[in-house]
């Protein structure tokens, strides 16, 4: 039998462990990377995960632009920041707000405008705003289907084309979009959710090819349940309001890990973030190795649940 000698693999292997440890390193300054006066922008930032990506952002210094529908919760949310800013922050920092309906797309282009007059410049597009489903299929109008896709995919995709051109022109910049894990994977009674959230993913893994040379970054995160007010106000079929808490909603992630998550994308330059357990996690793979298995799983969950589940 042959012997290996160390002369030859040694030298490799320490090679591999030194290449480790720099990527390490690397990857370690670059989630250090200061985002001090850096200028980004929330949608969705009057409640929930937005509100929290509000807090964790002016913790790390960055000059915000809250954008929402509602005025007054806005406000609500920017005297809490001015109560925890540092004196600094208070003069420096003045806190922005820009009202407009995401659905409303042709309002789109006059918010971009005044989001630029804010500070001058976008560094960082939070696309956060969106809103939940729950029903049948057969039981939902047409018309609910379009409205769940021009909030969570129309809405974001036009503010971030609105936005581009000013990035474009520094060449530098980041957009941000909250997807989701039905973004990747499909469940029962979710259909124009998961249907908003697939075609998201899909325009920013586009978009990302197609700016990457412009050093601008694309960042996708995909959480699963979070605990806000998602499903309370999910629409259903008819378009009323759902209005139940369900238990995986519940019991979802805390939206502060989350918004710290995506302050770790930002700081790393993450392309694609998946926030899950092991089960969604698995599914995620299993939808891709074994489908017909995933199909028969789901077929068998929907048939367990003849009307819009309370999980």
């Amino acid at each position: 039998m042959e012997r290996i000698t160390g002369g030859g693999v040694l030298p490799l292997a320490l090679a591999g462990v030194g290449v480790l440890m720099m990527y390490r390193i690397l990857v370690r300054l670059r989630a250090g990377a200061s985002l001090q006066d850096t200028v980004v922008v929330i949608t969705g930032a009057s409640s929930g995960l937005g509100k929290e990506c509000a807090q964790v952002f002016h913790a790390a210094g960055a000059r915000l632009v809250l954008c929402g529908r509602d005025a007054n919760r806005l406000q609500q949310v920017v005297e809490e920041l001015t109560a925890s800013s540092t004196e600094k922050q208070r003069k420096t920092h003045t806190l922005s707000t820009v009202i407009f309906d995401l659905a409303d797309t042709d309002s789109v282009d006059r918010a971009a405008e005044e989001i630029l007059r804010c500070y001058g410049q976008v560094d960082v597009l939070i696309n956060n705003a969106g809103i939940s489903y729950r029903g049948n299929i057969l039981d939902t109008h047409i018309s609910v289907q379009r409205d769940v896709m021009e909030t969570n995919y129309f809405g974001p995709i036009a503010l971030t084309q609105a936005l581009l051109p000013s990035m474009i022109h520094r060449r530098s910049g980041h957009v941000v979009v909250i997807s989701s894990v039905q973004g990747k994977i499909a469940i029962p009674y979710r259909s124009a959710y998961a249907a908003s959230k697939h075609a998201t993913q899909a325009y920013f893994d586009c978009l990302r090819a197609e700016v990457e040379h412009y050093g601008i970054s694309v960042s996708v995160i995909s959480p699963g349940y979070i605990r806000t007010n998602l499903s309370l106000n999910a629409v259903t079929g008819d378009g009323s309001k759902y209005g139940v808490l369900d238990k995986a909603t519940a019991t979802g992630r805390d939206p502060r890990d989350v918004a710290q998550a995506v302050l770790r994308a930002v700081r790393k330059r993450s392309e694609d973030v998946v926030l899950a357990g092991p089960l969604p996690t698995l599914a995620i793979y299993l939808r891709t190795l074994w489908p017909a298995l995933f199909f028969k799983l789901m077929a068998s969950r929907a048939r367990k649940e003849q009307k819009p589940k309370e999980e």
